[in-house]
């Protein structure tokens, strides 16, 4: 009896489908978070009578045939690339990205990073950093003496003296973009690799090349829908459960099998 087996890979299924509803939910308050979805896709199936096969001497053929499937697995956990709501800190280094687009950063391997995570810092040397202190790929550095920077919509930085009022450019932030970022290796840390399959980075000025724009004094919050997180992990409890009474139902029948003299 395959129906143990199968009921086992619904279980599984609907079990890391949890994982990821609980993970989306645990973010639900982490700056940029791209919500991510479980999707499954049926196993090999046990061809008993094969559509096509010949089922008499006179050469007819069987319109449909019998398969017997044998369950369920895991084919991905995507990103979706969602939009956040972009909510006003007023901070003169916080950026929100509205529309595609990564922030470039430097790690301390010397590869790159991505990350939407626009919450910047300013380090001891006036480097611009993120949370974790890794500088932006643009090395945009702030002088001690600034009273005011402002970001323009393409990235460009600008620095407000005390004896320059009309302010003075210091350098440009730049965006990169990949033709599929759902092909991105999460890092943790809002943070994003390159990969085989998010092909290579396209780095431009924002508002170019189909790249966002950047808002000053916002931050990106997370993409998820806690209400349909929660209708999603109500699904996936009840798909659980229905599995649960298979494996149950199979091993009654089992039961009653032995049990015949």
């Amino acid at each position: 009896m395959n129906s143990l087996k199968i009921a086992a890979t619904g279980m599984a299924a609907q079990q890391m489908r949890v994982e990821v509803i609980s993970n989306n939910i645990a973010n639900m308050s982490t700056t940029a978070y791209a919500p991510r979805s479980a999707q499954f896709a049926d196993l090999h199936y046990q061809q008993l009578l094969p559509p096509g096969a010949v089922s008499s001497e006179t050469g007819t053929t069987v319109p449909a045939g019998i398969q017997l499937g044998m369950g369920v697995r895991p084919s991905v956990v995507s990103m979706e690339m969602i939009q956040g709501v972009l909510e006003n800190t007023g901070g003169d280094l916080d950026l929100a990205i509205e529309g595609r687009g990564f922030f470039e950063v430097e790690l301390p391997s010397g590869e790159s990073g991505y990350t939407r995570d626009g919450k910047f810092n300013r380090s001891a040397d006036g480097l611009v950093v993120t949370a974790d202190g890794y500088p932006l790929a643009d090395n945009i550095v702030i002088p001690n003496d600034a009273r005011e920077i402002t970001i323009s919509a393409d990235g460009t930085v600008t620095a407000f003296f005390d004896d320059i009022p009309a302010g003075q450019q210091i350098g440009q932030i730049t965006m990169t973009v990949f033709a599929n970022e759902k092909g991105l290796e999460a890092m943790g840390s809002n943070l994003y690799r390159e990969t085989a399959a998010s092909g290579a980075p396209i780095t431009a000025a924002a508002g170019t090349q189909g790249i966002g724009v950047m808002r000053q004094g916002y931050l990106e919050e997370s993409g998820v829908d806690v209400v349909a997180e929660i209708s999603e992990l109500i699904e996936a409890q009840r798909g659980y459960e229905l599995n649960s009474k298979v494996i149950s139902a199979a091993d009654e029948m089992l039961a009653a099998a032995t049990r015949v003299r």
